[in-house]
């Protein structure tokens, strides 16, 4: 989600077993990369590196890095476009992400590179801040082929703009008549950035397409509610892929390729099943409605077919904030869930995780879109850096979910390089101290689920690794 900024707007092991029962469940037919974005922390010179030894005992080992072209390209502020070698990497001033993109070589984690707004003023239609309206494709596609040439070696992954549908990355969203406009201008800026990957000599780049926003409108009245609004993602992707409402694409518009469709499913305090009444927005437990508009439009012959999705920023928000937040011991449980969610679908690819550390508190939702700040809370410490329950849950995400008489139980060990033990505890009802449930073995990613008859209040984990750190995860209760 947007950076803050004026402009711009997720032990020693016990043997007592308490009747745990029934064979372990099937898991899912795929694991899936988790992309942990740690924003500033990790770009940041002097907190890199007790950042990165943070996310490596987490067992983070793939990163999403927003690079940010107004940060990086030449006389950024002034109106006139300067005269340079615009597709020449040395041209630019890359600075801490090229510090940290080399570090992730080193550590041998992934990369997803999601090149994106602000951009140069003289790279504007109108010269005029926050620098997002319509930017000018050719300018883009000579920049994204200095990008490949530069960090070719170290993406594993690129995508182009960040939430291209939301007004604090791209302008205008809405035509003066109300009706959606984002759509086809991102239309242009993603065929260019493809481009601009091919004329660095990538000839089938890694490509994803989207990045949206999880809600907003189809349409909106100019007059009265004013143009500075999402378009609802599914309403942006149609209009991107030059689809009417029926998922008929208009013969002017060729099939764009890709690798995947990314999206931000972020979801409201209700929790991770919460599914929006408006049929084009997409949250965690909408994602269905993501899986068919994909279909539909590989259907027309607008994208490939069976498109994995990769959800490429996500968190849930906690207090202090007083908009989105839930309580901190509830962050973890629908962190948890959330993640489930999305492992169990087996069209995604990507789950992630939005922000180490928590931003300072900003404005209500939509604050930037009108040039505020909108602090996010869904880092695994609070701003002061005192963790949460999710810095203990992340490595080791538990949940546990009724099931009939008794409770089904998944989870995962992160930090996990192959398969392993963890212990999963109980704490019957009534009871003050946990009880050792069954220790289980994970598969060679990590994951793990079995079935339990056992009435419990509260469930955690227990994990250590082979060089001997203890995990424990924090009480979670059933879903």
């Amino acid at each position: 989600m947007p950076r803050i900024r004026t402009l711009l707007t997720a032990l020693t092991l016990s043997i007592l077993t308490l009747g745990a029962t029934g064979a372990p469940q099937a898991l899912a037919s795929h694991g899936q990369v988790t992309y942990f974005e740690g924003s500033t922390d990790l770009l940041n010179a002097s907190t890199r590196p007790h950042a990165i030894a943070q996310l490596k005992t987490l067992g983070v080992k793939a990163l999403r890095v927003e690079l940010y072209w107004d940060e990086v390209a030449p006389n950024p502020t002034s109106a006139t476009r300067p005269s340079f070698e615009a597709t020449n990497p040395a041209s630019y001033h890359w600075g801490p992400y090229a510090e940290l993109l080399a570090e992730a070589q080193r550590l041998k984690w992934q990369v997803l590179l999601t090149v994106t707004s602000p951009v140069p003023r003289w790279a504007t239609s109108n010269h005029k801040a926050p620098y997002i309206t319509r930017p000018d494709p050719r300018d883009f596609q000579e920049f994204m082929t200095a990008v490949a040439r530069e960090f070719g070696s170290q993406v594993s992954l690129y995508a182009i703009w960040n939430e291209p549908n939301h007004p604090a990355f791209l302008l205008p969203q809405f035509n003066s008549n109300g009706t959606s406009a984002s759509g086809r201008i991102y239309r242009g800026l993603y065929q260019a950035g493809y481009a601009g990957l091919q004329a660095a000599g990538i000839s089938h780049p890694k490509v994803l397409f989207g990045e949206t926003a999880p809600t907003g409108s189809d349409k909106v009245n100019a007059r009265r509610e004013g143009l500075l609004h999402d378009v609802a993602p599914l309403a942006f992707m149609r209009e991107a892929l030059c689809l009417s409402t029926k998922y008929k694409k208009s013969g002017s518009c060729g099939e764009l390729q890709m690798t995947g469709y990314s999206h931000h499913a972020y979801t409201l305090p209700a929790g991770p099943s919460y599914v929006p009444p408006e049929a084009d927005d997409v949250t965690i437990g909408a994602l269905s409605r993501l899986s068919r508009a994909l279909d539909l439009a590989a259907n027309a012959h607008a994208i490939p077919a069976r498109l994995p999705i990769y959800l490429t920023e996500f968190g849930v928000q906690s207090k202090p904030n007083r908009y989105l937040g839930v309580p901190v011991a509830q962050q973890a449980e629908f962190d948890a869930i959330s993640e489930h969610i999305a492992w169990s679908n087996p069209r995604v690819a990507a789950f992630s995780q939005y922000l180490l550390k928590d931003d300072p508190l900003g404005g209500a939702p939509g604050a930037s879109a009108n040039g505020g700040t909108i602090g996010f809370q869904t880092g695994l410490e609070y701003l002061n850096g005192t963790p949460k329950p999710l810095y203990f849950g992340f490595p080791v995400p538990l949940v546990v979910s009724k099931q009939g008489h008794g409770f089904s139980l998944w989870g995962l060990v992160r930090p996990a390089t192959g398969a392993t033990r963890a212990t999963v505890l109980v704490e019957l009802k009534g009871a003050k101290h946990y009880r050792t449930l069954k220790t289980v073995t994970t598969n060679s990613l990590g994951y793990w689920g079995f079935s339990s008859s056992t009435q419990g209040a509260h469930w955690r984990v227990r994990w250590t690794s082979p060089s001997g750190v203890k995990y424990e995860g924090p009480p979670i209760g059933a879903s």
